[in-house]
Order: structure tokens, then sequence, then C-alpha cells
């Protein structure tokens, strides 16, 4: 996969290597493990211009062909599990069964784009005129451009670019520094299963040439869509350069996912899908639990059970949890400075704890937040969860709402009526009932509000995302 001791780049179905190089560490060591090659400008311009030559063809390839394809990629990934593992641990600190959840969701949407894509149709609808008839097509953008993280890579990065092709679209997949090998074997795996040259190209570059390679491929005219996962605040300005370029996009960005434990709850069920949700991956997804608004009638019990969920869940024994970097680690710390200064009380968990590294953090509770600390707005991404104390269906949905995200959310009720009155009350793409608000499920379209984003990723939703209408008309 590298020659030289550096990864290369993929354009056009070939190894690619730039003049620049930058470097890649591991979260487990702070060291380097590896080098990958980082594209310029005119890298990038090549990739574009290669993904718009192979558009021609492979938009007039047939959905079998096409569903053919993804149905042996996802075989592939099954049989390749252990090496794809590896990267992705190496170069995101990914435990062994965040990275098995990766592997078989990648799979599992994979495998739906594959069945779903021979369903995709227009339509013959009537006109006006008895003697004039239409046809109304669905063709792809175009180029696309993909631009996914390193939290979920297998999952995030596979999505970004299998719509698209699915479709017809060709892609140039902009891959996080953080973890170029990870992302170029989703790229090997569909070039193992068949997908043509040039369908699919991949770039990474030096965070520090982020911005202006980022400009010009929205700006470049063969780029005619974007998809974009990450922080609130990249999406943001990707959404205004692709508004001055009058460019559609589609964004799934940050969250303060908050979970309603109402007096009447399965307390036990709630503390473990609050400890799963809130700690999964050291709390590092986008869809993680940041806010726990419990009513005040069972508050202290719940709290309890929270604790020993947690500690069960992920026990003090051992190291801790590693994280992205040590910027991860002290914003979370200087998060929860901030709230205990303010009258916050620490439930579980301790910032000051020594660990063997400064990517490391265990799990941390911060109880009796109130709406002046940093915690209650900021996304955390992190190891630390917040409870707050409620006693009205109003009070928590104010609270609930009472931030700039609403990409998912979670209720704890035996009543399934207040469920769904509360559901319908949230600003969230997602409402989960007595389930975490971590879900991730092909068959239902994933995607936020507010400052979340917009558009939708998965299910047949997720496909017509990468396919624009065209009305043909003709006398009969």
């Amino acid at each position: 996969m590298a020659t030289s001791g550096v990864l290369p780049l993929v354009i056009n179905g070939q190894d690619y290597f730039p003049d620049k190089t930058f470097d890649v560490k591991s979260p487990y060591t702070d060291q380097v493990i590896h080098k990958c090659g980082g594209a310029s400008v005119a890298d990038a311009a090549r990739a574009v211009d290669v993904a718009a030559g192979s558009l021609k063809s492979w938009r007039k390839t047939t959905p079998q062909e096409r569903r053919d394809i993804f149905l042996k990629a996802a075989q592939l990934m099954g049989s390749r599990r252990d090496e794809l593992i590896k990267h992705m641990a190496d170069e995101t600190g990914a435990a062994r069964g965040w990275a098995d959840f990766n592997i078989n969701t990648t799979i599992d949407i994979v495998k739906d784009i594959a069945g779903r894509i021979p369903t995709v149709e227009g339509s013959f609808p009537p006109t006006i005129d008895r003697n004039r008839s239409a046809i109304v097509m669905r063709e792809p953008y175009g180029v696309v451009l993909s631009i996914a993280p390193w939290n979920a890579p297998y999952i995030l990065g596979t999505r970004s670019v299998a719509y698209p092709i699915a479709m017809g679209n060709t892609v140039v997949f902009k891959a996080s520094e953080l973890c170029p090998k990870t992302m170029r074997a989703i790229v090997d795996v569909f070039h193992q299963a068949g997908l043509p040259n040039g369908v699919l190209n991949m770039i990474a570059h030096d965070p520090a040439d982020a911005p202006a390679i980022t400009s010009s491929l929205i700006a470049n005219p063969h780029v005619k869509k974007i998809n974009f996962t990450g922080s609130t605040s990249v999406g943001r300005i990707i959404a205004k350069q692709a508004g001055e370029h009058l460019k559609p996009a589609v964004l799934e960005l940050g969250g303060k996912a908050p979970a309603i434990i109402w007096e009447d709850a399965d307390l036990d069920l709630a503390a473990k899908h609050c400890a799963l949700g809130s700690f999964m991956h050291s709390g590092q997804v986008c869809m993680c639990t940041e806010k726990i608004l419990v009513h005040k009638a069972v508050s202290d019990v719940f709290q309890q059970k929270l604790a020993a969920a947690v500690a069960n869940t992920f026990p003090v024994d051992g190291d801790a949890p590693i994280l992205i970097n040590t910027a991860a680690v002290q914003k979370n710390k200087q998060l929860v400075s901030n709230a205990t200064e303010r009258g916050a009380t620490i439930l579980h968990g301790n910032i000051h704890t020594q660990e063997i590294s400064h990517n490391r953090l265990r799990p941390v509770i911060v109880s009796g937040v109130t709406s002046e600390m940093d915690i209650y707005k900021t996304e955390s991404f992190g190891p630390t969860v917040s409870v707050i104390e409620i006693e009205s269906e109003e009070e928590a949905i104010h609270i609930a709402n009472d931030t700039e995200y609403g990409l998912t959310s979670a209720i704890f009720t035996e009543d399934l009526r207040r469920g769904l009155r509360l559901a319908a009350e949230l600003e969230t793409g997602a409402v989960h009932i007595n389930s975490m608000s971590v879900h991730d499920e092909t068959s239902l379209p994933h995607g936020g509000t507010k400052s979340s984003g917009y558009g939708r990723f998965n299910s047949s939703i997720g496909l017509a995302e990468w396919t624009r209408t065209k009305n043909i008309t003709f006398d009969q």
C-alpha cells in the first residue's frame, strides 16, 4: 500500500505520491506511525479532473452492475476485518469493540445500499395537455466532494462516498489527516470489488493546507455537490462557501444530545443506556448523550444507578480510555472545572487522576449543572455528561431544546403517549424512546436540525440526496 514509507493518495485507481508529506501520530503513544502524502491545490484539482472524466461512463452503468460491486465490497470488508480494525486502532486509538461496531455497521450500510440501487426510479406523470407526455428522470449530480472525520471512520467515510457512487456520481474523497490509512482502505475495498478507476479518488493533506484545498475543491466547476461530516464550526465555513457557489450540500455536524428521564421510567434501563450513550468511544460520537434531564422525584435514585452503571460498564481498573489527542482531554477537564467552580458537583470520576498518558480520561458525571456553566451548551465530544433536574414536561422540553444543536435525543418513560408527546416537541433529527441517543440504522434517514446540519444519509432518502430530477416533455 505504501512506497518509501509514505502512504500514497489514490487518483485514477493508482497510487499517487505528491511532493509534500505529513506525519500521522498514534493516540496510544503520541509518536509518528507513518507519513502520508500531502495533497496540494494542484493535486486536488487533478483528482477532480479524473473524477469528471470518469463520470461519463460511470453514470451509464446499470443499477445491477453497481449493485454487484457493492455486494462484493461488503463481502470483502468482512474478510479483511482484522486488517481494517488494525488501521483504525493504530490511527484513532479505537478499542476493539468500537472498531468491530464500525465494521459491522459499515457492512450493513453497503448491503443496504446495494439492495436499494435497483429500486430508484423516475415517474411518468400526466400533463395538462392530453397530447403531451412527460418523463421525470433521476440523474446523478456529477462530481461529489466527500469529507469525513476520524471518530467513526469506516461508517462515516463509507457512507460519504457510497451513497453518491451508488447513484452514478463520481467522488473526490477528502480523508481525515488523522486516519488516512483507515480511509484509504475503504477506497481499496471498492477497487478490489471492481469499482472502475477514477470513480473514487482519495486525497489527504497537511492540516495547515485545509483552508486552501477545501476552498479550491468547493469552487471547482466540476464539483456539483458536497457532503461533510464534522464539527459545526467547520460546517459553517463549508456551507458558506458552497452557498457562494450555489452548490447544494449535505451536512452532519455537532450535537448536544439530551436524554429525558421521567419519573415513571425504568431507571435501571435508563441508567444502562445513558451510561453507554454518554461514554461510548469515550464520548467521541456526535450522537452521544451530553445532557441528562432527570425528574426530581427520581433524581437521587437514578443518579446512584447511573454512577453504578458507568462503574460497571467502564471499570476503573486498568488503563483509562484513549481520546484522539491531548487537546480533547484538556477541553473536557476545563468544562468540568468551570462547572464545579460555579457550583456543580462530581457524581462520578476525577479529572485530576494521573493517567499513563495525556490522551486518556475516564468517564465523568457532573451533577447540578445550570445554564451559567460552559458545559451546559458546549459540545464536549468527550467522556463528560451533565445531570440536570426537571419537574415538568415544559421544563424538560425547554432545557432539551436550549442548545444550538439538534442531532439526536432520548426519552425514558413507561407512558408511550408521554414519550410521543415529548418527542414531537424536541428539535432533533431523531428521538429514541427507551433507548440511548446513539443509534445508527441503515433503514432510517440520519441527520440533524439547527446547527447539527441539514440533509440526510441512510435509507432511500439518503440515496435520493444524490440524484436530481429532470423533466422531459414530448408530443405524442
